[in-house]
């Protein structure tokens, strides 16, 4: 009681009342014998990316449940403020949780906190995003990968009939490796293929920025010179595309994404958006949450993490690396209505019925 008492001071002060509450009102409520059930902190970067709370965070915690019914889940979202997740990191450390799951908003700026976690003995696991710091275990998908697919849709909608193709980059935020990796990754395939016109990173993956971004380079390269469009997510996407139509742009060039949002969904049914690039978000929550209780149990994180990987300190930690899905308009139906990400109501709106059906949805 004292630690949860502890905690709580440090949450409202430091954080919100939600960590406060998340920290301690649920975990009396379910640990009645005494304080031992194991404690899990789901700390998640920002709400601009729909898939953290809609997705990652209910699957998550509905596996971890699955697997520990006694344990406690604390939940906070940094809402892209660095000082923010500092701060709930330092909250769930000085209430004493067993386990963090962390998908940190600046990698390198949250290593010191994943330090701080390391010498109080709190096993981090560093969830989708590659933390720095002593983290003791990894869960994500392939990042290069991600790039690769991206790279090879964009070259394949363009087609061989495109000379010299001109195309945008919309990179993501440089701070998170993950956007480094699908940078790499799109540039293995795309370097000597085509001319980059404009390339910007964005930060915070926001897409407002890459709408200013967008009507920045069709200004300097022309309306009708932009022959395709690297979008490193479907929020990029959607700014770049929303920018694209403000400008008159006809017909819009193909436009990459990922993470599978159901507005790109619909794009990519409209013919506005190319491609998406769908991570199941299933065996991702499914492995992250399993890794979590391991390292809350203090059990061996081999038993889950098949794989490897190198962290910031040089320290080869336990992973689970998974393969991504490149979707576009034609196998919709074989990968997110299969899945059950989406069902083809949600996806067919009254609108779209026309393009649903020329996809084969309806």
């Amino acid at each position: 009681m004292k630690a949860c008492v502890r905690g709580a001071a440090v949450a409202m002060t430091a954080v919100s009342t939600a960590v406060a509450l998340a920290a301690c009102g649920s975990g009396a409520a379910s640990d009645p014998g005494g304080g031992n059930a194991p404690r899990i902190a789901v700390l998640l970067p920002d709400a601009t990316t729909a898939r953290w709370e809609t997705q990652d965070r209910p699957l998550l915690e509905k596996k971890i449940t699955q697997l520990c019914a006694d344990c406690t889940i604390q939940h906070a979202n940094a809402r892209g403020d660095v000082a923010i997740q500092q701060e709930q990191m330092d909250s769930v450390i000085t209430s004493g949780v067993d386990a963090i799951v962390l998908v940190p908003v600046d990698a390198r700026s949250l290593g010191t906190a994943v330090t701080k976690a390391a010498q109080a003995g709190i096993p981090v696991i560093s969830y989708d995003r590659l933390s720095e710091g002593p983290i003791s275990g990894y869960v994500s998908f392939d990042g290069e990968q991600v790039g690769r697919l991206q790279g090879r849709a964009l070259l394949r909608a363009m087609g061989p009939q495109a000379k010299s193709p001109q195309i945008v980059m919309m990179n993501g935020d440089p701070t998170d490796p993950n956007a480094v990796s699908f940078k790499k990754g799109a540039l293995s395939v795309l370097t000597g293929r085509v001319k980059i016109g404009k390339a910007y990173d964005t930060l915070e993956w926001r897409t407002e920025t890459a709408y200013m971004n967008m009507s920045g380079a069709i200004a300097a390269l022309g309306a009708d010179r932009i022959q395709g469009v690297y979008a490193a997510n479907d929020g990029l996407a959607s700014g770049s595309i929303s920018s694209l139509k403000a400008n008159k742009v006809a017909p819009l060039p193909p436009v990459t994404g990922q993470d599978a949002e159901l507005g790109a969904v619909r794009r990519i049914v409209a013919g506005e958006q190319y491609m998406t690039v769908y991570k199941p978000f299933g065996p991702e929550a499914s492995a992250g949450a399993a890794m979590a209780v391991a390292a809350a149990r203090r059990a061996p994180l081999t038993e889950v993490g098949k794989d490897k990987v190198r962290t910031s300190g040089g320290k080869t930690v336990p992973a689970v690396l998974l393969r991504p899905i490149s979707v576009t308009a034609p196998t919709i139906n074989d990968t997110l209505v299969k899945d059950g990400v989406y069902t083809v109501r949600q996806i067919c709106v009254p609108r779209l019925r026309a393009a649903c059906s020329k996809a084969g949805l309806i």
